[in-house]
This record gives structure tokens, sequence and C-alpha cells, in this order.
């Protein structure tokens, strides 16, 4: 880890320290404002005493970062164009993160102090597309180019459906629940069973499922927001300290093997279709004697490109043979052939199978550049438990008592944290971003809204007047503080 900083200038190797500072602090925020939520059910309804609930969420926290694979944080990091991640330097790196990192955080901050279950995987997001767009007119590029738009709208569309998939199945569940058990005790909320059966606690079962889901909705709260931060470093690092990073200096001989015959294969998959894909690849056109030396990926490139990365990794055992300069080169050619077999892949006119046999090539291609340090991952995850066990109480309270205008029954937690536990893990399952604040918010209030219980509307204008602001005001500050950095200061 700490040999990442040799040979960097003093100021620089402040800078990045700064950065990484910076993640580990936007992560530990998201556990105290996210994680809230996990817990908000099992506190309101004295499930567990508030220092245990805190205590093992912040455990199942960490092992959610832990097991939960990368492919969420990459998810996030291509929210940016691939060329702008083929241009990472790293006096661009640090601006870019700062931007991101001090908005997100900004108003995290902010929504946190007032109560309110805001989403920071919605100001993470808009942050970096802030950044992007800023970039786009910084450079020229067309506004439309400055975001992966394509990735931009797969996870738009996670964030949409996944809290109204909660609302509806957590009313449906709670509906259920109340058809099946109708004289249980589970629909009783604390108060009503403190005032008639004299008891503190739910009952023993219902207290079981709500002790279980609560740890469940915080391990895939981990496995999903924690891979955020995770992207986040690896963005600064492939930016500052590229030689180390650009490819995974951990790959054995098999995996570099791997990525080269991913790339032969990728050439026959493109030859076997080169009625459909000629003109688009150039395929019979003459070979380029070299390859542009500028950081864009042209789909014309491609076969050369292939050529080269062939060329470059036969016979290599280890990314460690390679110079730096050399690993620099290998980490463009496999971003670029990956971007264009993303978009071979979304042509009509490709056959199922083809598309199929591509999306497996792709994930043989990125296995080696899309990967995290695990003194990455156990950092994210420490921050982020650690956030779990301090901030909780304010958001508590909303999600308890405010949402719905009668306090949360038993059932009515249970329903809403099991779906949430489902939803999350859905989206962990296709790698996409989704907001736990979301989705455990628009679970509460569907079983609110199937109980009859009723909505507190206040409550339910600002939550959703937060959400309504989240991207665009997180976007806004990014961008401008972006801009600040590189046009105004010249950074």
């Amino acid at each position: 880890m700490f040999d990442l900083f040799s040979g960097l200038p003093l100021s620089v190797g402040l800078s990045l320290v700064l950065a990484l500072a910076l993640v580990l602090v936007f992560e530990f925020i998201n556990g105290f404002h996210d994680t809230a939520n996990a817990v908000a059910t099992v506190i309101y309804t004295k499930a567990m005493p508030p220092h245990l609930a805190v205590l093992f969420s912040g455990i199942c926290n960490f092992l959610g970062v832990l097991l939960g694979g990368v492919g969420v944080a990459y998810a996030i990091v291509h929210l940016l164009p691939v060329e702008m991640l083929l241009n990472l330097e790293s006096g661009r790196s640090l601006s870019m993160a700062f931007s991101i990192l001090v908005a997100a955080i900004a108003w995290n901050l902010g929504t946190w102090y007032f109560g309110i279950p805001a989403s920071s995987s919605h100001a993470l997001i808009g942050s970096i597309l802030g950044v992007g767009l800023a970039n786009a007119l910084l450079t020229g590029l067309p506004v439309g180019d400055g975001v992966n738009w394509g990735k931009a709208i797969d996870i738009g569309l996670s964030l949409i459906i996944s809290p109204l998939a909660g609302f509806l199945l957590a009313a449906l569940l709670l509906l259920g629940l109340k058809k099946l058990f109708l004289d249980s005790k589970m629909h009783k909320t604390p108060e009503q069973r403190r005032a008639i059966d004299n008891k503190k606690h739910p009952p023993f079962w219902n207290r079981l499922v709500l002790v279980l889901s609560a740890m469940c909705v915080s391990f895939v709260h981990g496995s999903n927001d924690g891979q955020k931060g995770i992207g986040l470093i690896m963005l600064v690092l492939i930016g500052i300290v590229p030689a180390k990073f650009m490819l995974d200096p951990a790959s054995t001989p098999y995996q570099v093997q791997r990525t080269v015959d991913a790339a032969a294969h990728l050439n026959d998959l493109y030859l076997r279709n080169e009625v459909i894909l000629g003109d688009y690849l150039a395929l019979k056109a003459p070979p380029r004697i070299g390859l542009p030396q500028t950081a864009r990926c042209d789909p014309q490139d491609t076969l050369p490109i292939i050529k080269a990365v062939r060329h470059t990794l036969d016979g290599v055992r280890s990314y460690d043979d390679l110079t730096p300069e050399t690993r620099v080169r290998v980490r463009r050619y496999l971003l670029c052939l990956d971007d264009t077999a993303r978009k071979v892949s979304s042509l009509d006119t490709l056959s199922l199978d083809e598309k199929t046999d591509l999306r497996r090539l792709r994930s043989d291609l990125t296995a080696t550049t899309e990967y995290a340090p695990f003194w990455v991952i156990v950092a994210v995850a420490l921050a982020l438990g650690a956030g779990t066990m301090v901030g909780w109480r304010r958001v508590v309270l909303t999600v308890g008592e405010k949402i719905g205008k009668q306090g949360m029954t038993y059932a009515q937690g249970m329903a809403a944290q099991i779906t949430a536990v489902a939803a999350i893990g859905v989206a962990n399952v296709f790698s996409l971003p989704v907001s736990t604040t979301q989705v455990l918010s628009s679970g509460v209030a569907g079983t609110m809204v199937a109980n009859r219980s009723g909505l507190h509307n206040g409550t339910v204008r600002t939550i959703l007047l937060a959400w309504l602001l989240t991207f665009p005001a997180s976007m806004l500050l990014s961008s401008g503080l972006f801009y600040l950095a590189v046009a105004v200061l010249g950074v």
C-alpha cells in the first residue's frame, strides 16, 4: 500500500492522501446517513437496543463491502465517458475527485442535519454527471459526449424502478401478512404493544425477523453503496499513480493469457460478422500503419488494437514485466476494445448468440482493469462500518414516525425491510447502484398506504423534494467546483 507514494512529488503525494481521506469521509458519512435507514425499523420497534443494532449493522456493512465484488464500483466509474477515463492525469484526476466528493459530502451532511432520508447514491451519481458535463464544456466536446449516457440511463432506470418496486412489494407483502395473520400481534405498534400487552419488545418471531432482515439490509447496503467508494478510490489511484494501478498487479499468468485469448476471440467474432460490421469496424480497410496516440476510441481502429494487444502481451506472464508506459497503453487498448464491443452489442442486426458471446468476452477483457486491491476494499469497509455506528437518531425518528400519520407496526417494519433486501440484492446481481434510502423509505410508505395509516404529507413532500433536488443540486455543485479548479485555478 505505502509504496504507492514512492517517486511522487510532495504536493502530489499530499493531494493523494487528501483525496483518499475524502473518499473515506464520504463513506463514513454514507454509513451514518444511509445505514440509519437500515436500523431505523429495528430500533423504532425496539427489536434491538440501539447500541447493539448499530454495532451489528456496522459489522454487516463491513462484510457486505468485503464480499460484494466490484461490479457496482465500475458501474459508477463508467458513468464517465471512456475518453475521459483514458485521459486521466494527476491534476485533472484530483480536480475531478475533489469536485465529486466535496459536492456529495456537502449535500449529504446538509440533508442528514435536517433528518431528511435523502440518497447518498443520488448525490454521488449527480456529482459524477456534473463533472462529466463540465469536462465536456471545458474540452470542447459535445455535451452529449460528456457522460456515458447508456450507462446513465441504466442507472437512472434502476434508481427510479427500485423505490417504486419497494413501495408496491412492501404494500403487497403487508396485505398478505394481514390476510394470513389477521389477529396477530405483529400488527401492533410499539406503543400499542406497551399499552395493551404491557410488553416492551415485539413477539419473539416478529423480533427475530426484524433483526435478521435489518442485518440483511445492512449487508446488501454495504455490498452496493460501499462499492461506490471503491470505484472513487480506483479513479483517484489510476489518475495519480497510473503505473501501479492501470492493470491489476496481482494478475496471474492465467488471467493475462485470458485477456489475450479474449482479444483473439473478439477478432474472430467480428470477422464472422463481416457483412454486418464491415463498414462500422473498417474490417475491409487496408491495415493502418501504427495507432493514433490520442486517447480517443475509434471503432475503425479495432482490428489494429486487437493485434497490438496480442502482440504486446505475447509471452507475458505478469504485468510487472511491462514498462509503466506499456501498461498505460495496454489499459487504453482494453478500454477501447470494451467500449467498441459495448456499442456493437447494441446493434439490432447482431444475433442474440453473438451478443451473449460478446458480453462474456467483455468480461474477460476487463477482468484485469476492473479490480480493486484488498486494502482499498478493507479501508472502505471500515469507513462505512464505523459511520454506521454514529448519527442514526435523526433519520430513525423520520422513518419510524414521520412518514405515516401513525407509528409503524411490527409487520410494516418486516415488510419494508424484506422488500429492501430483495430489491437491493437484485440490483447487486446486475451490478446496478440503487439507493437504500429510497427503497426502504418507499417500502415504509407503501406499508402505510396498505395499512390505511395515511401518509404524513409534510414529511413525504420534504423527502420527495430532497430526492428531486439531489441530482440537480449535486450536479451544479460538482460542475462548479470542477470548472473553478480547471478553468480558473488552472489545475
